[in-house]
C-alpha cells in the first residue's frame, strides 16, 4: 500500500541522515544532522523534522540547533506537517520547495552496463559539474561538495557509486545507490551526467544498473526524490517511477 511505503521511505531517510552525520543534536520533533568537516555543505548541516513539531516554534528551534551556521536548511518529511510549517518559516525568511517521493513500479531492467566506481573515478567531472551549477562558488566550496560524497557511505548498510563510462573510460554519468536489504529499501540519489556527455544514454545506463542492483539485493521499495518543480521528475516517470508522496524543504541563506 502507498501509505506503508511512504512511511518506509520516511523512516529510511531519517535513519540515513542520522547515520551519515558526524554528530546529531535532537530537538522536539526532529534532529540536526551536522558535520563540522564540511561546514560549507548545506546537505551535511541541516535539520530534519521526522516527528510531531510545533510549526510556530520551528524557526526558533532551527536557530538554536543551526545557529553556528550562516545558513539554515530544514527538511520536513511528513507532507501535512510540511504544509503546516510553511507559513511560519516563510515569515522567518525561508524559501520553500516541495520534493516528491517517486517509487519505481515498472519492470526491473536487466541492467545497463554501468559499474561500481570509487569517488576518484568521477571526481574531475563532478567538480566540473558543480562549477557549472554554482559559478560564483569558490574552490573550497567545490572541494567540500565533491569530498562530502564519501560521507554518504555511513548512511546505509550498503552504499555504492554507480558510473557509466565512455568508450575511452571516462565516467560520463554517476549516481549513489543506498541499499538496506533488512527493510527492503533502496534509494537512488544524485544522478548526474557530465555536461560533455549529455543526451547519449549514460544516465539511462546508470539508472538501469542501479535498479537491477537494488532488485538483486531484495529491495522491493526502490525510490528516489525529485524536485516537484523541475524537469527530471518527468524523465523518471517515463522510466517507471510514479509519485507516491511529498516532503518539504526550507532554506534561508
Amino acid at each position: 500500500m502507498p501509505g506503508s511505503e511512504i512511511q518506509q521511505i520516511k523512516t529510511f531517510l531519517a535513519a540515513f541522515a542520522r547515520r551519515k552525520a558526524a554528530r546529531t543534536v535532537d530537538f522536539p520533533g526532529g534532529f540536526a544532522a551536522l558535520d563540522d568537516a564540511f561546514p560549507l555543505s548545506h546537505g551535511n548541516n541541516h535539520a530534519v523534522v521526522d516527528g510531531a513539531v510545533d510549526p510556530g516554534a520551528l524557526p526558533a528551534l532551527a536557530d538554536e540547533v543551526l545557529g553556528h551556521l550562516p545558513y539554515r536548511l530544514l527538511t520536513v518529511l511528513d507532507d501535512e506537517a510540511g504544509k503546516a510549517c510553511a507559513e511560519p518559516l516563510l515569515r522567518a525568511g525561508y524559501a520553500h520547495s516541495v520534493y516528491l517521493f517517486m517509487l519505481h513500479g515498472g519492470p526491473v531492467p536487466a541492467g545497463g552496463g554501468a559499474e561500481e566506481v570509487d569517488l576518484d573515478a568521477f571526481r574531475v567531472p563532478l567538480a566540473r559539474r558543480w562549477r557549472g551549477f554554482l559559478p560564483e562558488a569558490g574552490e573550497e566550496v567545490i572541494r567540500q561538495l565533491v569530498d562530502r560524497r564519501e560521507t554518504g557511505r555511513r548512511g546505509a548498510h550498503t552504499v555504492q557509486f554507480i558510473g557509466a563510462r565512455t568508450p575511452e573510460g571516462e565516467v560520463a554519468s554517476w549516481a549513489d545507490l543506498y541499499l538496506d536489504p533488512a527493510s527492503g529499501t533502496a534509494q537512488i540519489e544524485d544522478l548526474v551526467t557530465s555536461e560533455l556527455h549529455l543526451g547519449r544514454g549514460y544516465a539511462d545506463a546508470v539508472l538501469a544498473s542501479a535498479l537491477r542492483r537494488a532488485a538483486d539485493a531484495h529491495c522491493a521499495t526502490r525510490f528516489l526524490t525529485a524536485d516537484a518543480s523541475d524537469w527530471p521528475r518527468h524523465w523518471y516517470e517515463r522510466r517507471g517511477f510514479s509519485v507516491i508522496g511529498r516532503c518539504h524543504g526550507f532554506e534561508r541563506t
